[in-house]
């Protein structure tokens, strides 16, 4: 009977030393860029059109992406800019959804939009986004056009 604990003992420490290995692994450089932007992001901060931080009306917000190469963003304004609307945002609220692709190179990823709130403004789009990934973890995204000077910052959950 001892025999036998001893080895369930020695099995579940070695499976959780392979777990702890694959975990830090995971973590490490060796990681692509598409394997850390997977899983939800919770919006951290925002950089208006103009470039400058938004103190006043800044949204929540998620932003996700799949495994399997799906993403979806939601981003919802407060009362206050509830009127805003443009090329994302309708009515104070931003969503879409689709697939995407990551080029570790360039240090882009292109959303390919296959429904948004805004409708025929975006669907059927790719908007690709110039990523970064700070040192502290976060993950900051801007538009890839030279007109746009946006950037959000995300938080991973």
């Amino acid at each position: 009977m001892k025999a036998i604990s001893g080895a369930i003992l020695a099995l579940v420490l070695g499976v959780a030393g392979v777990s702890q290995t694959n975990s830090v692994e995971k973590k490490g450089p060796s990681v692509s860029d598409r394997e850390r932007l997977i899983g939800a992001w919770r919006l951290a901060s925002m950089r208006g059109p103009d470039g400058k931080p938004m103190t006043t009306g800044v949204p929540i917000g998620m932003l996700i992406y799949t495994r399997d190469g799906h993403m979806s963003v939601l981003l919802m304004y407060p009362k206050s800019a509830a009127a805003l609307s443009n090329e994302y945002v309708q009515n104070g609220y931003e969503a879409s959804f689709g697939s995407y692709d990551v080029n570790d190179a360039t240090h882009t990823v292109t959303h390919h939009v296959q429904a948004s709130n805004t409708g025929a403004r975006l669907v059927g789009k790719d908007l690709p986004r110039v990523y970064q990934f700070t040192p502290d973890g976060r993950l900051v995204i801007r538009s890839a056009r030279p007109d746009e000077h946006w950037s959000v910052t995300w938080n991973h959950y």
